[in-house]
């Protein structure tokens, strides 16, 4: 028996992008297609109905979603050269990867769009909305926007505020992971430093114990000479080992 299909892929379809430069209204689909499914999506966040485009003012799921996420603010935006002005600037600015700090809510009324979304991987994914389609777009989600080539859209933007989110370009993607990684290479460092000590004392210890004067002095000696955190560690583990044999020995 054939599972029915879920109404929401009639109106948002997603697939991974190539990486072609060719017309970014273009469906730019992988040679062969891999599609990602809304289960999918919602993995990363992303949320998605199938509502009806043409009675927005009175759809009862519609107004139950906006009650049950907070969505007080609302408004209408059509893309296309003829009534967006500054058309071409706008178009291009929209397709510069970006994310807010609040959930981004497009509700296709008419028309139909693409929305592109990264995954973990930082791999494209492009998100396919038609009329009657609504998606959620998660706080942090990095993403841009562009027309198919109808080159029409008509959306409603909800939102939780009228005040408009802020928008981080990937710069500040680009230094929060710098950052990120220089604080992890710090802290493994630190790490690695306090286990070689640890181990160098407990070396010292034993041999102190034992009074193997050669263990204690290449251990010592390693204390001294400052050699990269990596070997020292190394040859603390071996002279600990060392030291440890020779307690153990009669």
């Amino acid at each position: 028996m054939v599972a029915p299909q879920d109404p929401r892929e009639e109106v948002i379809q997603a697939w991974y992008m190539d990486d072609s430069d060719e017309d970014q209204r273009l469906p730019h689909h992988k040679d062969p297609k891999e599609f990602v499914s809304l289960d999918q999506l919602s993995e990363l966040g992303v949320l998605s109905w199938r509502l009806d485009a043409d009675n927005y003012e009175t759809d009862e799921e519609l107004k139950k979603i906006r009650e049950d996420r907070g969505y007080s603010y609302m408004d209408f935006c059509e893309v296309c050269p003829e009534k967006l002005p500054n058309y071409e600037e706008k178009i291009k600015n929209f397709f510069e990867e970006h994310l807010h700090t609040d959930e981004e809510i497009r509700y296709c009324v008419a028309g139909s769009g693409y929305f592109d979304v990264r995954d973990r991987n930082e791999k494209w994914i492009r998100i396919w909305v038609k009329k009657g389609g609504m998606i959620v777009l998660p706080a942090g989600c990095y993403h841009r926007f562009t027309l198919d080539t109808d080159n029409y859209i008509k959306v409603i933007p909800f939102g939780l505020h009228s005040t408009v989110p802020m928008i981080i370009y990937p710069q500040g993607r680009d230094m929060f992971k710098i950052s990120c990684r220089r604080k992890l290479v710090t802290a493994l460092s630190m790490l690695l430093r306090n286990l070689c000590n640890s181990l160098l004392i407990g070396s010292i210890v034993l041999a102190l114990i034992n009074k193997e004067t050669s263990v204690y002095m290449v251990c010592l000696c390693l204390r001294l000479l400052e050699l990269p955190v990596w070997f020292n560690c190394l040859c603390s583990i071996s002279a600990c080992l060392v030291a440890a044999t020779a307690v153990n020995s009669p």
